[in-house]
C-alpha cells in the first residue's frame, strides 16, 4: 500500500521533498507559507488514514520554502482514535519513500515542569513511551530498517543545535526538555502527572513518540518541538479543555511560522 500512495503522491506533483514537517493540534498555518504547493487531502491517499481530531486539517502539502521542497503533514492519526501503530506512522513511511531524508515533528503539549509556560516552546531532546505499543513490533522489513534500531540519538543532536542557535537569532526563548507519551483520550490525572514529573517528563502529549520511532528505524533525522498549550493537571486549579489546547495554538502559530521558515533551510539530512 505504501507504494501505492507514493506513486499517487508523486502524480499529483513534480516536486520531491527532501524534508517533511508534521503539524500538531492547532498548528497547521505553516502549510499555507509554501509556495507552487500541491494539496492533497488524506482522504485521496491510498491507505493514509483520516484525521479526526479537531484542530487537524486532515491534509498532505507539497511545496516550496524558497528553494528547499518540503512536505508538510497538516494534522496526523493518533493510537487513541483506534488506530493501529501502523496506521498511526503510516505517513512517516510514505514520506520516506518519496524521498523524505529529514522529519520535524510538532506537537500540543501539557506543561510538567514548573518553569515552563503556556505558549512557549520546547525543543525535545529525549521522549519517554508510555502508550503501551511500538510501532516496530511483529515482524521487521530489513529494507526498511534493522531489527534493533538504536535510539540514543533519537531526537538528532545537530538538529538541535541548530535549531537553539536559530531561536537565539530569532530571540525565541526554546529550553529542552523530555516528552512523555501516553496513550489517551482522556487527559492525564494529577497522579499520573506527579508520576511523570518524577521520571523526568517535562512535557506530556497523545502522538509523536510512534512517528519518531518509525522515522529513525528508517534512517532519518528527527527534530522535535512541542508546544505547552496547556499546564498539565494538578498544576493549576481549573480543569483541561481542548480549546484551551487550540486557542494556544493559535496563539503560538505566527511564532512557530517563523521559526520554522528560518530553521529548515538549516537542516540537511
Amino acid at each position: 500500500m505504501t507504494k501505492e500512495a507514493q506513486q499517487y503522491i508523486e502524480s499529483r506533483t513534480p516536486l520531491r521533498p527532501s524534508i517533511g514537517v508534521v503539524l500538531g493540534s492547532g498548528l497547521g498555518a505553516f502549510a499555507d507559507e509554501l509556495t507552487e504547493r500541491t494539496d492533497i487531502p488524506y482522504g485521496d491517499i491510498p491507505g493514509w488514514p483520516g484525521s479526526t481530531a479537531v484542530g487537524h486539517a486532515g491534509k498532505l502539502t507539497v511545496g516550496k520554502l524558497g528553494s528547499l521542497v518540503v512536505a508538510v503533514m497538516a494534522g496526523r492519526a493518533h493510537l487513541y482514535e483506534g488506530y493501529s501503530p501502523a496506521q498511526v506512522t503510516y505517513g512517516v513511511r510514505v514520506l520516506g519513500s518519496i524521498g523524505v531524508r529529514s522529519m520535524v515533528f510538532t506537537n500540543a503539549a501539557g506543561g510538567i515542569n514548573l518553569e515552563l509556560e503556556r505558549g512557549g516552546l520546547v525543543l525535545i531532546s529525549d521522549h519517554i513511551n508510555l502508550q503501551g505499543s511500538n510501532p516496530l513490533t511483529g515482524p521487521n522489513d530489513d529494507s526498511l530498517g534493522p531489527r534493533f534500531p538504536d535510539m540514543s540519538d533519537a531526537y538528532c543532536r545537530e538538529f538541535r543545535e541548530t535549531a537553539k542557535a536559530v531561536a537565539v537569532e530569532l530571540c525565541i526563548p526554546m529550553p529542552e526538555g523530555v516528552y512523555a507519551a501516553m496513550l489517551g483520550p482522556s487527559y492525564e490525572t494529577p497522579a499520573e502527572i506527579r508520576y511523570l514529573r518524577a521520571i523526568g517528563a517535562d512535557v506530556v502529549g497523545m502522538s509523536t513518540v510512534p512517528e519518531v520511532i518509525v522515522a529513525n528505524h528508517m534512517g532519518m533525522k528527527v527534530l522535535g518541538i512541542s508546544c505547552v498549550t496547556n499546564m498539565a493537571a494538578g498544576i493549576l486549579p481549573q480543569k483541561i479543555h481542548h480549546e484551551e489546547v487550540l486557542e494556544t495554538g493559535a496563539m503560538v502559530r505566527d511564532t512557530l511560522v517563523r521559526f520554522l521558515k528560518a530553521l529548515l533551510p538549516r537542516l540537511e539530512a
